[in-house]
């Protein structure tokens, strides 16, 4: 069985991480959603509702599951046998950064691959930080994100 995991903070889940989950569905036989803790961050969503938002917004994928973790990504990685992480690359500022994560996780865990998928070119824009800003100023960002992150956006930004 080829497990995948996909990491990151998902503060909170877009559109773009939905169809890169629904694509790397169709390569390997399991997705691990690992959603970072990331304190340092200051997520707008708490671990529990960012896993939450991500199990809600991906029912209609068969064959992935959601974690929350702290730590190091290759140490859930390797408990869970993955044999690879989906990274996601938007352009080459996005490439560069994830490059060098890359070269850190096979240096960390040699056994482990990286798969870079790039989002569907009307997705390409989307990011958790543009959506979290234009939904504090009022804008609307329903082809952005599934209609569960968007009642939970709506929650934090009332009016």
């Amino acid at each position: 069985m080829k497990t995948v995991i996909y990491s990151g903070t998902f503060n909170p889940i877009t559109n773009g991480h939905i169809d890169l989950v629904e694509r790397a569905a169709c390569l390997f036989d399991k997705v691990i959603i690992a959603v970072a803790e990331s304190p340092g961050k200051s997520p707008l969503f708490s671990l529990e509702d960012r896993i939450s938002l991500c199990e809600q917004s991906l029912t209609h994928v068969d064959g992935v599951e959601v974690c929350g973790f702290t730590g190091l990504m290759v140490d859930v990685a390797r408990n869970r046998k993955a044999c690879a992480v989906l990274r996601g690359v938007r352009g080459m500022v996005d490439y560069e950064y994830e490059l060098q994560l890359h070269n850190m996780n096979r240096d960390m865990y040699p056994e482990f691959e990286t798969v870079f998928l790039s989002p569907a070119k009307q997705l390409a824009h989307i990011s958790s930080t543009l959506v979290r800003e234009i939904t504090s100023l009022g804008g609307d960002v329903s082809r952005f994100v599934s209609p569960q992150v968007l009642k939970a956006l709506q929650g934090k930004f009332p009016g």
